[in-house]
């Protein structure tokens, strides 16, 4: 019997990039489970200081990144939905396409920002803005709140630029060692 009639994890979707769809699950769900903490436990813009340089905070963000466009009329939310789960599918699909066991940072660091994208889009949908709650500062300048389904697409990006900068070093070491 072969591998791929035997259902055998080395075929179909688990090899793919989409075998990681177990981590961008769980991204999501911690992503929203934090959050609903947050709901329950802080008042509006309420604040706890963890560490000299960090407070859990209850903030809202109806824009995008470092609140671009929050102050727009509302629009901004269905456009940034729109535009998150255009660019979920077509990375979705870009998972598909990929070895998953090959291209394990790629398919990683793409998989935690489809969640992140998908974690703020439920947001948009259940509150009409995303909820951010981890705020850190030095003094009195803040970098803006943020949450897990940030944190996912930032960490997704760095796997990336990694797995890019690794293909990048190994094709030059092999350039040097044909060229020896």
């Amino acid at each position: 019997m072969s591998e791929a009639s035997s259902g055998a994890s080395g075929s179909g979707i688990w090899r793919s990039g989409l075998r990681w769809l177990p981590l961008g699950l769980a991204a999501i769900l911690l992503d929203q489970i934090t959050k609903q903490v947050i709901l329950g436990t802080l008042a509006l813009h309420e604040s706890i200081r963890v560490l000299p340089v960090l407070d859990i905070v209850h903030a809202r963000n109806p824009g995008a990144a470092f609140s671009f466009l929050a102050g727009a009329d509302g629009w901004q939310r269905w456009l940034f939905t729109g535009f998150a789960l255009l660019v979920s599918v077509v990375l979705l699909v870009w998972l598909s396409r990929l070895d998953g066991r090959v291209q394990k940072l790629q398919s990683a660091g793409l998989m935690l920002i489809v969640s992140g994208a998908l974690g703020n889009v439920i947001d948009r949908f259940r509150h009409g803005n995303v909820v951010d709650f981890v705020a850190v500062h030095w003094g009195d300048a803040y970098f803006p709140a943020f949450n897990v389904a940030d944190s996912c697409i930032t960490v997704g990006a760095g796997l990336i630029l990694l797995d890019a900068l690794l293909d990048w070093w190994r094709t030059r070491r092999s350039e040097r060692d044909r060229a020896q």
